[in-house]
């Protein structure tokens, strides 16, 4: 599954977003969303598995992320992210789906379920951000000058890039796969997204949420990886107590990128939660 394509499109306000879809049309629905700076190629693994085991799996790429639509201005905010999954939701006719959400995704999923009335059937967060404070030194200083790493030479761009996705692997990634995720960055409109969607990360987005957690009145999973050195395993403790009921599920020998880490454990422990 090195040849990952999303087929289909949407325009929205903040773009063109490419999504697809596998398994069979009939099947028990399930929506998985990536995070940052990443693309739906973190479920290239999962999303298959998910569908051969029975389930309609649907994937998508954020506005100005993978192979959706990147601009000058584009509005790749979490907010705006919240809505165009609403949108997505409503477009595929699905009013109840289970949602599987890494990293960003997770606040995006909480967003469009607490602030704009999508429902789920279930919800599972992997490694999400959804509690304050998140941003790494690195982040914040990227998202305070960002018109100033846009003008780096390319190749110092890449390699910088490089370095920062392969941060989020506790066991490494495989080259092919490193060049996957990073791809999509290179260019001239890739290197300017990447510092786009860093300059319009803020922290209010989670904020706006957080207090709304114990209101959640759904099965939730929460699946963390011992190893994350973006965001401990500590801010899954706490998440899930916040949650009502939420369950916590420890991922060992997994960094933040848990789906790629570990991806046939979390198969495995999403089936389980799925099919409870």
């Amino acid at each position: 599954m090195e040849d990952w394509t999303l087929r289909e499109s949407l325009v929205t306000g903040s773009g063109t977003v490419r999504w697809d879809r596998l398994g069979d049309a009939g099947a028990e629905p399930v929506v998985l969303l990536h995070g940052t700076p990443f693309s739906s190629y973190v479920w290239h693994e999962i999303a298959p598995a998910l569908a051969a085991a029975g389930y309609r799996v649907h994937v998508w790429d954020m506005a100005g992320y993978g192979s959706s639509g990147m601009h000058a201005g584009q509005d790749v905010s979490l907010g705006a992210q919240g809505r165009i999954f609403a949108e997505l939701l409503a477009h595929w006719g699905l009013q109840e789906p289970a949602v599987v959400a890494h990293d960003f995704g997770g606040c995006v999923a909480l967003r469009a379920h607490l602030l704009h009335g999508v429902r789920y059937r279930r919800l599972a967060l992997v490694d999400p951000v959804a509690l304050k404070p998140w941003g790494s030194p690195f982040f914040r200083l990227v998202g305070e000058h960002s018109r100033v790493f846009e003008q780096l030479p390319a190749a110092l761009h890449e390699a910088l890039v490089r370095e920062y996705v392969s941060s989020a692997s506790h066991l490494g990634l495989r080259p092919a796969v490193l060049d996957a995720l990073v791809g999509p960055w290179t260019g001239e409109e890739g290197q300017g997204a990447f510092y786009r969607q860093i300059a319009q990360a803020d922290q209010r987005y989670t904020d706006e949420i957080q207090p709304l957690y114990p209101t959640i009145d759904l099965p939730v999973t929460v699946c963390w990886g011992t190893e994350d050195s973006w965001i401990p395993f500590a801010r899954g403790q706490e998440l899930a107590a916040l949650i009502p009921g939420a369950r916590l599920v420890p991922v060992p020998q997994a960094g933040h990128l848990v789906p790629l880490d570990a991806p046939a454990r979390l198969t495995g422990e999403l089936l389980t939660f799925l099919m409870t």
